[in-house]
């Protein structure tokens, strides 16, 4: 009869399970794979699958009791550190639905929303036309393998049971204000060229004010705003790349990888 200790059940089921809560918490929360649209079953099979390929090549993990204090903090670390992954590349993504919250509401469009499907929440019209471009490159470029490599070497430099929590947040809190940043930077043009356009209108109703204005410049203001838009697009491929190469290394840095 084969015959199981404890401690040899306990090292099984912490090999495995260590690293699945980790991979498992990115899944939910990074975009693409942790929005409605991908179902929770499917995540958790997907979560099941990264698991069993990475588990051999991992190194060897702390042998605790299953039902130990110290494994279930050990459950919450390896949860903090993959939904903190995932809400890094979240960042990144929602750069283009503050983007077109931005131009939006500069060319009188900021009242056309609708409801976004992965999150569930109502964002600008062009922001999701934006995300949803977004999120097509971001596939196009691979940069989903790219966070999968990163997520395997966040094993090897960040060991479970490390506890580097307090320290390397700290360091990385201070690198989130590019998210703001970078969309002001990209809508910049766009912006100042619908505001000079509304400061036109401004000087034309007060030369004329027996003009109505509004009834002139609104559609005139959002036809020349959608033409405006149209035309930034031909660089977003350009600001796409360099966005991505900053986020990914943000998670590189966070996990300390190559």
């Amino acid at each position: 009869m084969l015959e199981l200790t404890d401690a040899q059940i306990g090292g099984w089921v912490s090999a495995f399970l260590l690293p699945l809560f980790r991979i498992g918490a990115l899944l939910m929360v990074m975009p693409v794979f942790g929005g409605n649209l991908v179902p929770v079953r499917v995540r958790l099979y997907l979560a099941l699958a990264i698991t069993l390929l990475l588990s051999p090549n991992l190194p060897p993990m702390p042998e605790v009791d299953a039902l130990n204090l110290r494994m279930m903090l050990l459950i919450a670390e390896q949860i903090l550190i993959g939904a903190v992954l995932g809400f890094l590349l979240q960042l990144f993504f929602q750069i283009f639905v503050v983007l077109g919250q931005f131009v939006s509401m500069q060319m009188g469009l900021g009242y056309a929303s609708m409801m976004d499907p992965a999150m569930g929440v109502s964002v600008p019209l062009l922001g999701q036309f934006l995300l949803n471009m977004a999120t097509l490159m971001f596939l196009a470029m691979n940069g989903h393998l790219v966070v999968f490599e990163v997520l395997a070497e966040s094993f090897i430099t960040l060991p479970v049971g490390s506890g580097f929590l307090v320290e390397h947040y700290r360091e990385i809190a201070g690198k989130l204000t590019w998210v703001l940043g970078a969309a002001v930077l990209i809508a910049l043009p766009a912006v100042t060229a619908l505001l000079v356009i509304n400061m036109a209108f401004g000087v034309m109703a007060r030369a004329a004010p027996q003009l109505n204005i509004f009834a002139i410049g609104f559609p005139l203001t959002l036809v020349m705003g959608m033409i405006i838009f149209w035309l930034s697009q031909a660089d977003i491929l350009a600001h796409f790349q360099a966005l991505t190469v900053e986020a990914l290394q943000l998670l590189r840095d966070f996990a300390h990888a190559r």
